[in-house]
């Protein structure tokens, strides 16, 4: 698709109380030993490569040594709140072994990696400014998808842990020569990764914001894709931004779709995928609810945004029911409404939220 690239560089979305207030309720919000900005204040860096000794968007930062002692005890006790709950047990035998800025990107990621000394087993995690409608973003994709997600906010820092994966830039050149039943399984989770992000309205998913987790099975592999970009939540105009299946460096993959299923069968996934968002909908229904109690009335994007995407799924859906449609929390809203009453009779019942507390 050309020209399918954001409009501009995305403005940093400020967090409101209300969405303060539903990171307390459900444990979001936590104090930290250190802001993003603590880290900003290096004194040198040098650019790091890939396992290929390709250059790469990141670049490893080095401090003083009287920042770098408290820095590194902080990012230690993070580590804990984000994977022990704040265990300080395990703090004894974790060091940080590197920590990495990227300056690619709307919220400027620090990559920190914790190393076990016990084992010298490594894992990492990362600080980002904080954002309105990414942590949106970050919310729908624990309540909407099959993907659970652990982060955390205070102030104007957000915590991120890991995603595993193959990058989907690397999958796609190296992995998708296979078995025939192992291309249809790769296009099959593309066609439920493309409902997935379109419903739930999450956009810019080119073959480098999301990962390729493979699981090995019998006579073959499972594949699922999972974003690792949540800055693009329901912030663009173009409907097609939504839809992984328009970005042209997603097209192997559309081939192989192609190739191997028909109307019918994506249909058929589509059902599948919408079917189980209504399931998630449903098991976490008042956590959905007061979401969406605070995503309606923030403003994350632009009016000229919100009147241009109303206007494209009104046309797209052939409905006039985003007319009314102010925010584009009133929008995702509709669109998931909208999108599950197609095909399920009762999914009015399972998603009328406007009357939960």
């Amino acid at each position: 698709m050309v020209g399918n690239i954001p409009s501009k560089k995305k403005i940093v979305v400020p967090i409101t109380a209300e969405l303060q207030g539903y990171l307390r309720r459900y444990g979001r919000s936590v104090a930290l030993p250190l802001q993003y900005e603590d880290l900003t204040h290096y004194q040198s860096s040098i650019p790091l490569e890939d396992h290929e000794g390709n250059p790469t968007y990141w670049e490893q930062v080095f401090y003083n040594e009287y920042d770098r002692e408290h820095l590194y005890r902080s990012l230690t006790q993070i580590y804990s709140l984000l994977k022990t709950d704040g265990d300080t047990d395990v703090l004894h035998h974790l060091t940080v072994a590197r920590v990495d800025y990227c300056t690619f990107g709307n919220t400027k990621p620090f990559r920190i990696r914790i190393i076990n000394r016990l084992n010298d087993n490594y894992d990492h995690f990362y600080i980002k400014k904080s954002d309105a409608s990414r942590i949106y973003g970050l919310e729908l994709e624990e309540l909407l998808s099959p993907n659970s997600f652990m982060y955390l906010h205070h102030n104007d820092t957000l915590i991120e842990e890991h995603i595993a994966g193959i990058p989907g830039d690397d999958f796609i050149r190296k992995n998708l020569a296979d078995t025939t039943f192992n291309q249809i399984r790769i296009a099959k989770e593309f066609v439920k990764f493309n409902e997935r992000c379109f419903v739930r309205l999450l956009g810019d998913m080119r073959a480098y914001n999301y990962v390729v987790d493979i699981t090995p099975d019998i006579e073959g592999s499972q594949y699922r894709m999972r974003a690792i970009d949540f800055d693009q939540q329901s912030y663009e105009g173009r409907s097609s931004f939504y839809q992984p299946k328009y970005f042209k460096e997603n097209n192997p993959i559309i081939f192989l779709g192609q190739q191997h299923m028909n109307v019918a069968t994506m249909k058929q996934y589509q059902m599948e995928e919408r079917s189980l968002i209504a399931n998630r909908i449903k098991a976490s229904k008042r956590r959905v609810s007061n979401l969406f109690t605070v995503m309606l009335k923030d403003h994350i994007s632009s009016p000229e945004k919100v009147v241009k995407l109303r206007e494209e799924l009104a046309y797209h859906h052939k409905t006039k029911v985003f007319n009314h449609c102010e925010s584009m929390g009133e929008i995702v809203y509709e669109n998931l409404k909208l999108v599950l009453d197609k095909d399920f009779k009762q999914s009015t019942a399972i998603f009328d939220l406007a009357s939960e507390e």
